[in-house]
């Protein structure tokens, strides 16, 4: 009985271990990736561990076996075990190189800094790059709020602005991702609300505008007190006729749209910008070109929109009114529009922001206002590297990119970037109108004359 054990451990012992080192390999490109982020904190140390723990288990089967195929077959574990642990040591040595490389923050790592928002756990993480000019601002999520109050909120995002004072820099952006409804980042501490699609269910039509800007206010008035200057609201995507499929399990825009009426989309988002403005929280109009007819999740696949003429024009309607009516912000989706530029989604695409959105010709919006990309963690433009989106938005002339979910990924991004703007890869005037753009937005909202 003990023998036919022993025997059962020792066929089923290098079965398992080529088990965890396939494993192990299909994982190892995914390392310091989002896929992987909610493992961070336990990431190297697990896949070093379970690599020296493989090693050892190879060598010592290699030792005790006297067959010579079983011996070959331990030895090419043990050489598999020891190039994944030699390669999880390489990528974090990467990582860690260009984390150096970003704290030490030349001038090309500022110039190219002024651009991200970004995303933190601590901030005592985002205080060195708020001081030295290496981020344009923050991105504050629902892991922020552990064990904070608004009051202690308050005063560490005060902290953050008066270092950037001092160190004469435009003040940070405080962005937030407070739509309502299921999309309420900060609640509690701040008060949740229903999503702005229950104004149109209920009173009357006559007040809706009313009623969509005291909501604005109301909302507002809460953010800026515990210092946000930014909101990721409102969705002015046209609600779809039917669900979202079932591998839709983030964007979820039937929930979150506000009607599927352009008119009435146009309406209520609008009055909610301008209560916005009034507290002194810039609106941003998400996600142009609009996901009503997407079929995938940008957040995990690429996707592309496809639709007739009269259908973009529907959807387009609410973005080119609200922007408008209140110099709201546009977030970028990574959705590619095939028939104007079938190479990259609409948050990297020249085409697209430059002759459709800030065109001056027949056709062209003029619009001038701050563009900024969704979550550069999301699948649909990962894949190519981070650093890469990053570089293809800002030669875009896309104006702030932000890096939310993932935060470590901001440190590649920024090293990859510096390394393209030195390359020449990102144009410069570009670029500089980019960053004219942000600077009179700060002058607008400060009252400072232009230079």
């Amino acid at each position: 009985m003990q023998a036919s054990r022993w025997k059962i451990l020792a066929l089923a012992g290098p079965a398992l271990t080529w088990i965890l080192l396939v494993a192990g390999f299909f994982l190892l490109p995914h390392f310091k990736t989002p896929l992987l982020y909610p493992w961070r904190p336990v990431e190297t140390p697990l896949f070093l561990s379970v690599a020296v723990i493989g090693a050892w288990l190879a060598h010592r089967a290699r030792r005790m076996n006297s067959g010579f195929w079983r011996k070959q077959e331990a030895s090419l574990r043990l050489g598999l075990w020891l190039i994944l642990g030699a390669g999880v040591l390489g990528m974090e040595g990467w990582f860690l190189w260009q984390k150096r490389a970003v704290l030490a923050g030349d001038a090309d790592m500022a110039r190219m800094g002024r651009h991200f928002i970004v995303g933190f756990q601590r901030f005592e993480d985002v205080q060195p790059l708020a001081e030295r000019g290496l981020i344009g601002g923050i991105y504050l999520g629902r892991h922020n709020l552990a064990g904070e109050s608004v009051a202690s909120l308050r005063a560490k995002i005060d902290a953050l602005q008066a270092s950037r004072r001092k160190a004469n820099l435009p003040p940070l952006f405080v962005v937030a991702d407070q739509e309502g409804g299921i999309v309420s980042r900060l609640s509690p501490p701040l008060e949740p609300l229903p999503s702005l699609a229950t104004l149109v269910a209920s009173g009357e039509p006559e007040t809706l505008e009313k009623r969509a800007h005291a909501y604005g206010k109301r909302q507002g008035r809460a953010l800026a007190g515990l210092g946000v200057n930014m909101n990721l609201a409102p969705v002015v995507d046209l609600k779809p006729e039917k669900k979202g499929d079932w591998h839709d399990q983030h964007t979820l825009i039937e929930r979150r749209a506000i009607s599927s009426k352009p008119w009435i989309v146009a309406r209520v988002a609008s009055a909610y910008g301008q209560g916005l403005m009034e507290s002194g929280v810039q609106p941003t109009v998400k996600h142009f070109p609009g996901l009503r007819a997407v079929q995938g999740d940008t957040h995990l696949i690429p996707a592309s929109l496809v639709h007739s003429p009269e259908k973009r024009q529907a959807d387009w309607f609410p973005f080119q009114t609200v922007t408008a009516r209140t110099g709201a912000a546009m977030m970028l989706a990574h959705v590619r529009l095939p028939d104007i530029d079938p190479d990259y989604p609409a948050s990297l695409s020249h085409v697209l922001v430059q002759k459709v959105l800030r065109g001056r010709e027949e056709g062209g919006w003029n619009y001038q206002e701050l563009l900024m990309t969704d979550d550069l963690n999301m699948g649909a433009v990962y894949a190519d590297g981070i650093g890469l989106a990053a570089t293809r938005a800002l030669g875009a002339g896309v104006d702030l990119l932000l890096i939310s979910y993932d935060p470590d990924q901001y440190y590649p991004a920024l090293f990859q970037t510096a390394k393209s703007w030195r390359q020449g890869e990102i144009d410069i005037l570009r670029e500089a109108e980019s960053a004219e753009r942000i600077q009179r937005h700060w002058r607008q909202k400060m009252d400072i004359p232009p230079d």
